[in-house]
Order: C-alpha cells, then structure tokens, then sequence
C-alpha cells in the first residue's frame, strides 16, 4: 500500500466539498494526490469546476493531521485503504461514475468470484426469509460472494445463510470500521472476516452511522455486484434506493414477487411492473444469469397452473402470442385500454408463468 499517496488522498477527500466525483476530477488533472494537496490555490481553480470554494481548504495542516491519524488507525487494525485513482477498487464498483475515491476494507476475499448483492426490508416475513434460506443453499455449489448491507433483517439473514452453506459474504457498512452497527450484529462481522469475507467501507473512523450513509452505502451494494436480488421491500423501503442504483449502472435487477395486498411485496412488485426488475420465477434464473451452472435441485417458485385463462387475460395474452416483444403502449394502442390499467394484468399473467417481461417494455410468452 502507497502510504504517502493514501495520506494525501485521505486528506484530500477530507476537505469540504471536495466530493468522490470533485475528488477524481482534481487527481485526474494533477496526476496524484501528493501533487493536488502541494498545487497553488490559483492552479487548482484553473481545473474545470474547481473553484475558490472548493480550493481554499486544500493544502491545510488540519486534513493532513486528520489523514495521519487515519493512517495509524488502519495499520493498528489492518485495515486496507483502496485508492479509485490507482485502480485498486472491484472491477465493477470502479465502472461506476459515483464509485468512492477511498475504500477502507477489513479481511480478505477472492475477487474472481462472482458477486451477487442480497437485500431487503429489516422487516422481513416468513416467506423472504424462506427465500433467502433456500437460494443460500441453491448457491452453495457455486463460485460466489453474497453482499448484503449487515443491517438487521435481510441482510443479516443473507450473511448468516451464505456462512451456513461455506459462501464468503462482504458486508457494506454506513460508517467507519471502528464500529459495527448494529451491535448486535458484531459477532456476525467477526464470523465473516474469519471465512474468506470482509467489511468494506467509504467512511473513515470519525463517521457515525448517520441516516443520509445508508442511503450512500446502498450505491456500493449495488455497484459491487452483476446481479441484485430485492427479497421483499415496502414503496418507500431503502431496497428500492439499491434496485434503482443497480439500473443506473446496467446491472441486473431481480425481484421477489407477492400478493399486492401485502406491503413487503409492494416495492418487489412495483420495480417488476416498471420493468426494473426481472421476476425470480426459479433459482436456476440467477445462477444462469451469474453465468453459474451448479443447481442441486431445479424446483421453480412459481409454477403455472394448470387451468384456462380468465376470459379478462385471454386477449391480452394471444397478442403478445401473436406479435413477438410487442411493447406497453403498442398493447395498449391496439386493446384501447390505458397503459396503468394494463400494467397489473401483464403482471398477473407473469406471476402465473405465462408471460415475460423484458428491457423497454416489452412482452413476451413465456
């Protein structure tokens, strides 16, 4: 590790309003951190954007003390301090526009295997937490990592049930790595570092876990992995806030359906009819799209009844048949029936199997 650039670059990111996006567009100009922190007030305001505001803070004894301190405090816990302008972040957190400047990580993983982010309500019911038990043992064969946030509910079930069937899990924490919140999860975070996981975060010792971090934190569970799987999640649920980062950046969105009259599937639901996420209708769906083929049983979630379509489906149904990826508003166009009023019956046919809902709003059988 470059002791002396992670310095400056802890510094650096400590100044006000200098941001991970303001951060990246100064070393980007100068080269390093060591030479933004050493560059005149008036150089440093002829980078795009940067201006006396953001310059003025720059270069003052009190960040680099903070940063010398920060330094300490990682070597006396081995923590590892990753630097976004020197490559040293994921592959995939690195594509993102947003990824953080500085990644503090505690414990080791394998980078080769292939992440799938595990998230949902703290409030998760017997049939989420059904869910996750049985994908965890779905996956086991596999050469994954399974993220999830190390908050209570389902991303505490997800790194128990990755642990139970020997995955390696990561946790994503909204603070610094002087704690672990909640509390009650630190014998958790103890069992993960000591089996091939590890405790990632963008915030250094003095944060708390403050509201507006989750939200932060959520972009890095969302960027780590190809793939996101949303258990169960109320309308407003910090889950939606993960699924709509994972969108922004081309990843994969699944999600666990259920009856529109209960909240937890309300957000799943939702995110599956706005065409933001795919329906789980059996586990070998992700393990395909993970690009893993070990199953130890091909069980679907939702199997199709056998019986005929209620005459209010039957339209609907033979015109997707009969016109190949056709979209909403083609549909709605030919049927006369108006885009919302559609939207839950082509979610009724894709709950019961017979329907597919792909990119762009377009429709398929199943």
């Amino acid at each position: 590790m470059n002791l002396e650039e992670s310095m400056y670059s802890i510094a650096l990111r400590a100044c006000p309003l200098v941001g991970d996006m303001n951060f990246m567009k100064i070393v980007s100009a100068t080269g390093s951190a060591k030479e933004s922190w050493l560059l005149s007030k008036s150089v440093l305001q002829e980078i795009e954007g940067i201006g006396l505001q953001i310059s003025k803070e720059i270069g003052q004894d009190k960040y680099l003390k903070f940063a010398e301190e920060e330094i300490n405090f990682c070597e006396k816990n081995n923590i590892k301090i990753r630097l976004r302008h020197l490559n040293q972040l994921p592959s995939l957190l690195s594509e993102c526009p947003d990824a953080p400047a500085i990644l503090y990580q505690k414990g080791n993983f394998d980078k080769s295997r292939k992440m799938i982010s595990i998230v949902g309500t703290r409030k998760m019911t017997v049939y989420g937490r059904r869910f996750v038990e049985e994908l965890m043992g779905e996956l086991k064969e596999n050469n994954i990592l399974v993220v999830s946030g190390l908050a209570i509910g389902t991303d505490s079930l997800a790194h128990q049930e990755a642990l139970k069937n020997k995955i390696p899990t990561l946790g994503v924490l909204a603070h610094g790595l002087h704690m672990i919140y909640p509390s009650e999860n630190r014998i958790l975070a103890k069992e993960m570092l000591e089996n091939e996981g590890a405790l990632l975060s963008e915030f250094n010792s003095k944060h708390k876990p403050d509201r507006e971090h989750f939200l932060q934190r959520n972009r890095i569970v969302a960027g780590l992995s190809q793939m996101t799987v949303v258990v169960e999640s109320a309308f407003g649920g910090g889950s939606m806030s993960t699924a709509n980062y994972a969108n922004q950046y081309n990843r994969e969105v699944f999600a666990l359906s259920g009856r529109i009259s209960d909240q937890y599937s309300q957000g799943c639901n939702l995110l599956i009819a706005q065409n933001k996420a795919r329906i789980i209708s059996s586990y070998q769906d992700i393990i395909e799209e993970l690009g893993e083929s070990k199953i130890e049983k091909q069980g679907q979630l939702f199997v199709p009844k056998e019986v005929e379509l209620e005459d209010s489906l039957k339209p609907i149904y033979q015109i997707i048949e009969e016109n190949p990826l056709i979209t909403l508003d083609e549909m709605s166009e030919r049927l006369e029936i108006l885009p919302f009023k559609l939207l839950p019956i082509l979610l009724n046919l894709e709950l019961l199997g017979y329907i597919r809902a792909l990119s762009g709003k377009r429709y398929e059988v199943s």
